[in-house]
């Protein structure tokens, strides 16, 4: 019965719910086992995924946006994601928006972010992969999400971010003005974009 779960799995980028598993005639018991078996793993009640599938480093996100299209990859993970720093988060961070329920899930580990609306819509860019998409803040929005947390997080974690950002050539002041403004961080940026700007 294994078999038809994985084959069935494999016809579905990988993803099924408990419903389509019922539709396909696939018994919870038989999901269950297949757990058990850790042929699958639960992301959360009623979704799961196969865990030999053709997947790329990626897949965390994935997971977690499958979970909840709602939550975009935030603050030290989306900083990782652009290669704005060295450090590897071993929890993935997410932002939604703060009216939202509870948002946890079984599997990957998250650390979620309530955001307020116009700081969670303001500059979200949605990646596509083969297998999946997911959400993710831009580059200059991920810097002053940064600074925005940097109590939080660290503030040598921020400032990382910030120096590497400015040393890329398609960095743009402008959009990063643009998001110290949304995220209300502009008085504690500006110093430091003119002192590495200057040096």
């Amino acid at each position: 019965m294994s078999k038809q779960i994985v084959q069935f799995m494999k016809e579905h980028s990988g993803y099924a719910t408990m419903n389509e598993f019922k539709k396909a005639g696939i018994h919870t018991r038989k999901v269950r086992e297949a757990v058990e078996k850790a042929i699958i793993i639960k992301i959360k009640p009623g979704l799961y995924k196969l865990r030999d599938f053709q997947r790329d480093e990626y897949e965390g996100f994935i997971d977690v946006h499958t979970a909840n299209d709602s939550a975009i990859i935030c603050l030290g993970s989306a900083l990782a994601y652009h290669e704005l720093t060295t450090f590897n988060p071993s929890k993935i961070d997410v932002a939604v928006p703060n009216n939202t329920d509870k948002f946890e899930l079984n599997y990957p580990p998250i650390n979620v972010y309530y955001y307020r609306e116009n700081m969670y819509k303001a500059g979200v860019d949605v990646v596509e992969r083969g297998y999946g998409s997911f959400k993710v803040y831009n580059k200059p929005k991920t810097v002053c999400d940064m600074f925005r947390y940097r109590n939080k997080l660290g503030e040598d974690l921020a400032l990382e971010g910030l120096q590497n950002y400015l040393n890329r050539s398609d960095s743009n002041l402008n959009e990063l003005s643009k998001y110290m403004k949304i995220c209300r961080v502009k008085t504690v940026m500006e110093p430091y974009v003119k002192a590495m700007i200057a040096g």
